[in-house]
């Protein structure tokens, strides 16, 4: 008489072969979607949000006072920041104060942003009643984006005006005019 036996279970062979398949999948998965280029893209999301507050509230009030808070002296009658210099959003905690007691920020704005964010956010004013907020981004969706295509100042960069001549090499800002 003739027994067969019930196989139950894989064999050792079988399941290295699977689990050398599914090692593969996955390295592709995370080739296609890199986890670093994500968070740099969320950074300069952040990036780019806190520098467009920071350009409305600015704009705003503007609006109320008729000039900007870094440009208000102080007791010894020096401004926070003179036209047509470049400065980051972190040197100005003087000027964020008085836009905030003018409601245009949140009180506590240096701390939501955090000040290594406000660090990398560059402002300028060439003159009375013009502003440029910049930011170098980090990530290739921003650096490839359209907005990106000036300098530090605000400036076209040289080469193509429509973007930045090459965004993997040269040094192009994302700015708020």
């Amino acid at each position: 008489m003739i027994v067969f036996k019930n196989k139950q279970g894989f064999t050792l062979i079988e399941l290295l072969i699977v689990i050398a398949l599914l090692g593969a999948l996955a390295v592709g998965l995370l080739a296609a979607v890199d986890p670093f280029e994500q968070l740099k893209k969320g950074r300069d999301t952040s990036t780019r949000n806190t520098a467009a507050e920071f350009y409305n509230a600015a704009i705003r009030y503007y609006a109320q006072k008729a000039k900007f808070p870094w440009e208000e002296p102080d007791e010894n009658g020096k401004v926070e920041l003179d036209p047509g210099n470049v400065t980051d959003l972190a040197s100005l905690p003087k000027s964020i104060s008085a836009m905030a007691a003018a409601g245009e920020l949140k009180e506590d704005f240096i701390e939501l942003a955090g000040t290594a964010n406000l660090a990398r956010i560059f402002l300028t004013f060439p003159e009375a009643e013009k502003l440029i907020v910049c930011f170098r981004p980090e990530s290739k969706a921003f650096r490839n984006d359209q907005n990106t295509k000036y300098d530090q100042t605000g400036a076209l960069n040289t080469g193509n005006p429509a973007k930045c001549p090459n965004p993997n090499t040269d040094v192009c800002y994302y700015c708020f005019k």
